[in-house]
C-alpha cells in the first residue's frame, strides 16, 4: 500500500529527496527508517498528519527534513549534507486514520503496521 521512490547514488555533501505514497488511504502518522546488513531497522524522521508535528533521529537533525502532501497523499525526506554513513536502505512506514500511535513510539518501527519496499541510498565519499 505504500510506494516508496527516489533513492540513489550521490557524493557526499550532496542531496536526495525520498517520496513515499499511500494512494488511497490517509495518513494519521508517517516515518521514514534506514537500515544496513547486520544492523536493526534505525529511526530517522516521522510526521503526524493532524497538526504536522515531527520527530528526528539526532544523526540527521538539521540535515533531514520530513514533510507531507495531503492532497497526494504522500510523505518526503528531503536529505541534505549527506554523509557515507547515511548509506542504507531506506524504508516509509505508515499508520492510516483512524489508526493513532502515540508520542513515545513514532520512533519504533514495531508501531507501523504498514511498509514501502525500501530504496537504495549511497553516499560515496
Amino acid at each position: 500500500q505504500l510506494q516508496a521512490s527516489g533513492g540513489g547514488l550521490v557524493q557526499a555533501g550532496g542531496s536526495l529527496r525520498l517520496s513515499c505514497s499511500a494512494s488511497r488511504r490517509t495518513f494519521s502518522s508517517g516515518a521514514w527508517f534506514r537500515q544496513t546488513p547486520g544492523k536493526e531497522r534505525e529511526f530517522v524522521a516521522a510526521i503526524r498528519w493532524n497538526g504536522g508535528s515531527t520527530l528526528y533521529a539526532d544523526s540527521v537533525k538539521s540535515r533531514f527534513t520530513i514533510a507531507k502532501d495531503n492532497a497526494k497523499k504522500s510523505v518526503y525526506l528531503q536529505m541534505n549534507s549527506l554523509k557515507p554513513e547515511d548509506t542504507a536502505v531506506y524504508y516509509c512506514a505508515a499508520e492510516f486514520v483512524p489508526v493513532r500511535i502515540i508520542t513515545s513510539r513514532l520512533h519504533d518501527p514495531s508501531a507501523y503496521h504498514y511498509w514501502g519496499q525500501g530504496t537504495l541510498v549511497t553516499v560515496s565519499s
